[in-house]
């Protein structure tokens, strides 16, 4: 008896809905995504058991370092251009519109304004190299009146209603140097600040 032939026919799979379920996970991870900053002075922070959910927009970050040194970074550039503005009518100084583009550019500041402008005349690498080995935002006032950090606190709070204020302190920052930046902001009367730690799982 002869053997029964069965007609083969191709498999085709239609991936256009695939396709389109893809590109949609993709494009919600991007627009929903925080890009870590490439800070030129990075700290790690304490570790915590507390919870509490961190800010991700309308944020100034307060960097301090184990020496002591302040930094400072925010998401919003147009409140960072506004408080350079102010900073340099108080100061009266004057940038060129590319060492503005250039200071606002950069993810992280650090520098005492007598310095800026020969800070912005450096290229990229010595820049983040004077950033890691200058001084930091002076602290100490002038005569009696705001410390530069105060100043740039409070220029960007003008610029900024929702600004909220996080102090982001390495773990082996002695206390007395975030001692030293909380006398400063509650000297303006700043009070409602986020220390930020790192997450600690309890022990069992």
């Amino acid at each position: 008896m002869g053997k029964l032939k069965i007609k083969k026919s191709d498999v085709w799979i239609d991936m256009t809905p695939m396709s389109d379920v893809m590109v949609l996970l993709l494009t919600f991870f991007m627009l929903s995504s925080n890009f870590v900053k490439n800070e030129a002075v990075k700290v790690i922070t304490p570790q915590s058991e507390v919870t509490a959910k961190v800010p991700t927009s309308d944020v100034l970050d307060i960097t301090i370092d184990p020496t002591g040194r302040v930094l400072m970074s925010t998401d919003k550039t147009s409140t960072l251009q506004g408080a350079l503005e102010e900073m340099l009518s108080a100061k009266g100084m004057e940038l060129s519109n590319a060492q503005k583009k250039k200071f606002l550019d950069e993810p992280q500041f650090g520098i005492a304004m007598n310095l800026l402008k020969s800070y912005l005349d450096l290229d990229i690498e010595k820049m983040t190299e004077q950033l890691r080995q200058g001084a930091g935002i002076p602290t100490d006032s002038v005569n009696g009146g705001m410390s530069e950090f105060q100043m740039w606190v409070k220029f960007m709070k003008q610029q900024n209603k929702d600004l909220k204020l996080c102090i982001k302190a390495d773990q082996s920052t002695p206390y007395a140097h975030i001692k030293k930046v909380m006398h400063e902001l509650q000297d303006m009367s700043e009070n409602r600040y986020q220390l930020l730690t790192s997450y600690k799982k309890a022990e069992d």
